[in-house]
């Protein structure tokens, strides 16, 4: 018992301290960067609002939510707070800005967070094609995945497919290069990572899971988890020469062994400093390397932060 009391002891300390190097930092560098001060009069419409026809796909920040379907997932008061990444619907999350979903699934379709579950994909599936019917130049990034533990699917890529069909932009390298007006009237990038289900193939509607990578890191100590996003993006190329998308999660996670396990308390410890990520790419020589940048909770403040530093590429400011 007492070994227990001091291991937690040490783990607050750990924290707290931790909380003090993102605090110290953000004092001393601030959060100014090209294009920080941009504000959005539209954020349902941002990507039409800098011109589709100047935006490349490689220039843009993508503003990412992570876990992005547990809005509604567990029982609430209860099994939720253990859960619970979002508060927003998928399309409220696009009218916000978001532009990249994370959505796990398991074998009967519905939405999963570990052992917890929530709505059918199709919740998602009409959100999405409810926001995409509703704006003309937005391109979103849909990442969906078999949760780990669980079986994929039966025949998931036909019905993605199926869903998805008239809005999917086919698998290609290319893509990266061009400007969204080049990929009009098609509208969604769809990545689908199976466990077991065979890939998708190059020229696919679907993309691979090669095409969306990150470097997941298991941690609810803010200062370690910001500190280990900055190395794994410094060590990736340019988004110029780069032919797939790598986010960084603007996140920490609740671990076992800590009295606090609720996702929000914990991921509160590191949500408000996107910007200040933002500022140290610069510092660090990374910021051309930055791409999707996705975060728990997302609100309009860090929308705005990735559109800035959008807008700044697009002008030649950044």
């Amino acid at each position: 018992m007492g070994s227990h009391v001091s291991k937690q002891v040490e783990k607050r300390k750990a924290i707290s301290t931790e909380r003090k190097v993102l605090v110290d930092l953000e004092g001393s560098s601030g959060e100014t960067y090209p294009g920080s001060d941009y504000r959005l009069s539209d954020r349902k419409n941002w990507m039409a609002g800098l011109n589709p026809e100047k935006l490349h796909i490689n220039q843009v920040v993508w503003p990412g939510t992570h876990d992005s379907a547990t809005n509604k997932i567990g029982i609430p008061m209860i099994t939720r707070p253990f859960a619970q990444c979002q508060s927003l619907s998928i399309y409220r999350q696009l009218c916000v800005g978001t532009r990249v979903l994370d959505v796990r699934v398991q074998e009967d379709r519905r939405i999963c967070h570990g052992i917890l579950t929530t709505y059918s994909v199709d919740v998602v599936i009409q959100d999405l094609k409810k926001f995409l019917s509703e704006t003309q130049s937005e391109i979103v990034i849909l990442e969906i995945r078999t949760e780990f533990g669980h079986d994929d699917p039966p025949e998931f890529d036909k019905y993605l497919e199926e869903q998805l069909g008239e809005y999917l932009i086919h698998q290609d390298d290319n893509v990266f290069g061009k400007t969204i007006a080049e990929l009009l009237p098609k509208r969604v990038i769809c990545v689908w990572k199976p466990r077991k289900s065979p890939a998708p193939k190059h020229g696919s509607p679907l993309w691979s899971a090669g095409y969306l990578k990150d470097n997941w890191i298991d941690t609810d100590l803010p200062s370690t988890k910001f500190e280990n996003n900055m190395k794994h993006l410094s060590e990736q190329p340019p988004v110029s020469s780069r032919k797939f998308f790598y986010r960084v999660e603007n996140t920490v996670t609740p671990q076992a062994d800590n009295p606090i396990v609720c996702v929000k308390p914990v991921t509160n410890r590191i949500h408000g400093y996107a910007r200040l990520f933002i500022t140290q790419c610069f510092s660090k020589g990374c910021a051309d390397k930055l791409q999707i940048f996705s975060t728990d909770f997302i609100d309009e403040d860090f929308v705005e932060a990735c559109v800035g530093l959008t807008q700044a590429r697009v002008e030649g400011k950044a």
